[in-house]
């Protein structure tokens, strides 16, 4: 990552404005979420200073770190491990999808290591997949428990 990026995501840093919706303190029904005030008589609207700073351009973040992680890579939302072939490792990482299951999930971190390209919300799965050995051990040690190779085999 270039000085200038780490700069720019500095001055992204420094500069957001935490924009308040009108009535938030005053209204306990009213959510934190913005909304533009539309009042005809709203001081807000009116962009008096007292009441609190309107999203206007000027608060934009920089065009050459738009969109992009705090870490100063760009996010790619990832749902198979065939998703990872377009991925470059030097500018981009990335996000398993909420969706995707544990079988699934182990794959995809699988590739990505093997591809050197961080996961951002990697998790330890080798508990899990130790549980499922363990169960599959002591459900083919239960009595009266065949093997699929045994069944078929024995001759009437």
């Amino acid at each position: 990552m270039t000085k200038e990026i780490q700069r720019l995501l500095r001055v992204r840093k420094n500069k957001s404005a935490r924009f308040k919706r009108e009535g938030v303190d005053k209204k306990k029904r009213i959510k934190d979420s913005w909304r533009r005030p539309r009042g005809l008589q709203s001081k807000q609207r009116a962009q008096k200073k007292a009441k609190g700073p309107l999203p206007t351009p000027g608060y934009g973040s920089p065009l050459a770190v738009r969109g992009m992680h705090p870490s100063g890579f760009f996010e790619t939302l990832v749902y198979n491990p065939d998703d990872l072939s377009g991925v470059d490792p030097s500018t981009h990482v990335v996000r398993i999808a909420a969706s995707v299951g544990g079988r699934k999930r182990i794959l995809i971190q699988d590739a990505a290591s093997a591809a050197g390209i961080r996961v951002l919300n990697k998790k330890d799965l080798t508990r899990v997949v130790r549980e499922k050995k363990e169960k599959k051990a002591a459900h083919a040690e239960e009595p009266g428990h065949e093997d699929e190779d045994t069944i078929g085999d024995e001759e009437d």
